[in-house]
């Protein structure tokens, strides 16, 4: 058996269209799958996003890797 498609299943990407229907990813934003009983918690994405903000600011800051700083 081949592994290639056959013919009538082959697509031709050059042709395919953006989704009119999916909305704009801000510049810099993620999409971020959140397991069903995570998102059970919660209701919106600024609720994420009000949470994961208060554990980065009880988070110590963070300095540069000693491997960045070693570059030539």
């Amino acid at each position: 058996m081949s592994d290639e498609l056959r013919e009538e299943y082959e697509f031709d990407y050059s042709k395919a269209k953006r989704n009119r229907f999916a909305g704009e990813l801000p510049p810099g934003g993620r999409v971020v799958y959140l397991e069903p009983e995570v998102a059970a918690v919660f209701t919106d994405s600024a609720q994420v996003n009000r949470l994961l903000r208060a554990v980065l600011a009880a988070m110590p800051p963070t300095t540069p890797s000693a491997e960045a700083t070693n570059q030539p």
